[in-house]
């Protein structure tokens, strides 16, 4: 048992099976699992052998007291949770996305990451166009927070041994895009377990030209009310107004 109450601010902990236990003054939230079988299309060897199950999204998480407040700026709280291990020789992944465009705007929704718990590698990518695809790995560990700017897609990696716990403020409403990276068989990169487990990252090849890829560690957003070590979920509720470049995009960036 995982106790997040430290890293996240909430009463909320989380079991070796993908289970978040909700603590007084929260609601329950019923996961979305995401499965093998679901990701097939992005993974980089779509036949290995690899657990069903593979993440768990419990969207809108929040205590009761603050639903009202959450939904009048336009967002959502949610807590993700991905098993260790691999799928064939792939370190367990989310299946990616991109945001789309906030109507009237030339900006896509952007969204904010903070790890729980565990280790993260967060693969951010421009869209693609004639240029290439311009990709970035953020490596984060607890009390990390890493923004995903209008423009790019993301996806999770965890290349640690143990479980990943992660949380996230979003827009509510609008719907991820899943199918450009489909299209393309998955991400820029796919991340492997190598000799000794050190992680090895091979381009994928359906990706013309080759995507430039460089490493960078979150750092601190005060500007966002992102501050490691400083839950997200209480920075929100001490400023809301910090938060609005989620909802506007356009005021922002």
């Amino acid at each position: 048992m995982y106790d997040l109450e430290r890293t996240s601010g909430l009463p909320l902990q989380a079991d070796d099976k993908g289970g978040l236990l909700f603590g007084p003054g929260l609601s329950s939230v019923a996961p979305d699992i995401r499965r093998r079988r679901d990701m097939l299309e992005v993974l980089f060897e779509p036949e290995a052998a690899g657990p069903e199950e593979l993440y768990y999204m419990y969207r809108g998480v929040c205590r009761e007291t603050d639903s009202t407040l959450i939904r009048q700026h336009g967002l959502r709280y949610d807590v993700t949770i991905l098993r260790p291990g691999t799928v064939g020789s792939e370190y367990i992944k989310t299946a990616g996305h991109y945001h789309p465009i906030k109507p009237g705007t030339e900006f896509t929704y952007p969204e904010v990451y903070e790890v729980l718990h565990g280790r993260a590698h967060y693969l951010l990518q421009t869209e693609p166009d004639e240029e290439g695809v311009e990709a970035v790995l953020m490596e984060a560990t607890a009390g990390d927070k890493v923004l995903i700017p209008p423009g790019y897609g993301h996806i999770t990696i965890n290349p640690g041994p143990g479980w990943l716990v992660m949380s996230n403020w979003v827009a509510e409403g609008f719907a991820s895009l899943y199918a450009p990276i489909k299209e393309l068989g998955g991400g820029a990169y796919f991340a492997l377990a190598g000799n000794g487990e050190e992680e090895r990252l091979v381009v994928n090849p359906r990706y013309r030209p080759t995507p430039r890829i460089s490493a960078r560690r979150p750092a601190d957003l005060p500007e966002f009310g992102l501050v490691r070590g400083r839950p997200m979920y209480f920075a929100f509720l001490e400023s809301p107004e910090m938060f609005a470049y989620l909802a506007n995009p356009e005021n922002y960036f």
